[in-house]
This record gives C-alpha cells, structure tokens and sequence, in this order.
C-alpha cells in the first residue's frame, strides 16, 4: 500500500480508525528524512494492513505544533486511535520492523485502562 499524505484536513479521520497507522513526520530539506523515505516505503509494501501515512512539516506546519514535533523525522504510532509511539530519528528497518510488531502485540485493553488511570 502506498503512503497517504496527512494533512490538517483528514488527518483526524484516517488516525481515529481502528487499526495501526504509522506516522511520519518530515521535510523535503532534512536529509535523514530523505534516507528514511526508502525503509518506510518498503515497510508499507510488506504491511498492507498498516496505513501509513506522512505528514510533511513545512505543508502542515500545525500539525507538527499540534504534536510538539521538534526533531525530524519524527515516527508516530497510533493504535485504535491511541498514540502509543513517539520519537524523533530515523530507524533502521529492522528497528521500524520491530517497532509493528510491538505496536501489533499491544493488549489496547490495558492500554486503555492504563491511560484512564494516567489521566485521573
């Protein structure tokens, strides 16, 4: 699958599904984001069910403040709606491969429950 262009406008409704989608945040300018790119894209091709999607800062600068997104490329992950993954540098496949699988295995149940018990 192809990545998808977030903006300001769908951005809300492609990550509030439910299921993985893998962010990234980058720009044309910043050069690990350009090497990033590959190993996202190949990642996206062996993982249909996964939406992945990319966000780039200089076009939507307010979703990067929106996330306080001050190093790029910066990976987001979101489960069921729930950013369970943030953190800026580009991973090697590997890492990126072991960063689904962890995000793929996550009991949403205790997340949520953890969350609830975070916030109160």
């Amino acid at each position: 699958m192809a990545t998808v262009e977030l903006t300001t406008a769908n951005f809300d409704e492609v990550t509030s599904k439910d299921g993985i989608v893998l962010v990234d945040f980058w720009a044309s300018w910043c050069g690990p984001c350009v090497r990033f790119a590959p190993v996202y894209d190949r990642s996206s091709a062996k993982h249909g069910e996964i939406v992945f999607g990319k966000v780039d800062t200089e076009a939507q600068p307010e979703l990067a403040a929106k996330f306080d997104i001050r190093s790029i490329p910066t990976i987001m992950a979101i489960r069921d709606g729930v950013i369970v993954f943030a953190q800026p540098g580009a991973l090697p496949e590997s890492a990126l491969e072991s960063l689904i699988e962890q995000v793929q295995a996550l009991d949403m149940d205790d997340v949520r429950k953890q969350l609830a018990a975070h916030n109160h």
